[in-house]
């Protein structure tokens, strides 16, 4: 009778034995699950940016890999810098805010080639004939095999005068540095070693 006894207890010190190390072990993959979510959790709230709008609203931007948007960063600082460099008016406040927008947004080959046509006394007909000057970009065609990264560009541009419309066919080249984004620069290029390809016209229509 003595022996069952102990027998009992022992088989009783194997049951507590066993329902404690399942214990354990469930208390150890909760914890691991709890880690491993709060772990994600934090992840995800990283990727996160709270903006303020004007102080009054609290808006949620999605942060995202620098490298996934230049290509398009990159097109879209070359098609700016076009638009403002060539889009002109018979105004000559409007010209020159225009020109120095676009020069923030490259070197000193961009302005070399301002400063010339400013010589051949360009913008002051485009003044005195009272010509409006817009552009449209067909396509910006950037590599980015190799740094600084090569950039061809093919536009149109519009030259409006009182008696006829010229088309023009606008084919350039340049480079693209990177740069540190500002508010002039948001995109953070630099355009380097701009040039113009072609520049010729395509058609004339009378008005």
């Amino acid at each position: 009778m003595e022996f069952k006894s102990l027998k009992n207890i022992e088989s009783s010190f194997k049951q507590i034995r066993l329902f404690g190390m399942l214990f354990l072990g469930l208390c150890a993959i909760i914890t691991c699950y709890a880690v491993w979510s709060a772990y994600n959790f934090a992840e995800e709230q990283r990727q996160k940016i709270y903006v303020l709008d004007g102080g009054k609203s609290l808006m949620l931007a999605l942060s995202q890999d620098l490298s996934q948007n230049r290509p398009v960063e990159a097109r879209e600082h070359v098609k700016r810098f076009h638009e403002l460099f060539f889009t002109l008016s018979p105004d000559k406040s409007a010209i020159e805010s225009n020109i120095q927008r676009a020069l923030l947004l490259s070197d000193r080959s961009a302005f070399n080639y301002y400063k010339d046509l400013a010589e051949k006394g360009y913008y002051n007909r485009i003044i005195s004939g009272n010509i409006n000057q817009t552009i449209v970009v067909d396509s910006v065609n950037c590599s980015f095999d190799t740094y600084p990264y090569n950039v061809a560009v093919h536009a149109r541009m519009m030259i409006v005068r009182e008696s006829n419309i010229t088309e023009r066919s606008l084919v350039t080249h340049c480079k693209l540095l990177n740069s540190v984004r500002s508010d002039n620069n948001p995109h953070g290029f630099t355009i380097e070693g701009f040039e113009i390809k072609e520049n010729k016209d395509i058609r004339v229509l009378n008005r």
